[in-house]
């Protein structure tokens, strides 16, 4: 497996999506993503560094103290990537959600990234 790809995608989702601080997420997003990243999830695509940040945002405010953690490890082939997430309740470990990304990488950065969310069982 090509550490790098494993780097981009724990920084997609430990350094972006699980970081609340606007200026390292901000720095994270740089350095993962092309400027023209593809996001693709239950609501639709959204297209560029600017709109996956104002998206991430908003999908973090709703979150409240929730964090996720990936779940197992890093799968890939050329130029493509997959790693399973759990989001999680740190006041008690409960398991509120878990999904998994699949990205596409170009040149070193993510240029399409796709999340799917699996509800908790019995949902």
């Amino acid at each position: 497996m090509s550490d790098a790809i494993a780097r981009l995608m724990h920084q997609n989702l430990m350094a972006v999506f699980n970081e609340r601080d606007e200026v390292k997420r901000r720095m994270a997003i740089d350095s993962t993503y092309t400027a023209d990243v593809r996001w693709t999830d239950a609501e639709g695509v959204t297209t560029g560094r600017e709109a996956l940040e104002a998206k991430c945002a908003a999908l973090q405010s709703g979150l409240g103290d929730l964090q996720f953690e990936p779940d197992g490890s890093v799968h890939e082939l050329p130029g493509f990537a997959h790693l399973a997430w759990k989001l999680v309740n740190p006041a008690d470990g409960q398991i509120q959600m878990s999904g998994f990304d699949a990205v596409l990488v170009e040149d070193g950065l993510i240029s399409d990234l796709w999340t799917v969310l699996i509800p908790p069982t019995g949902a």
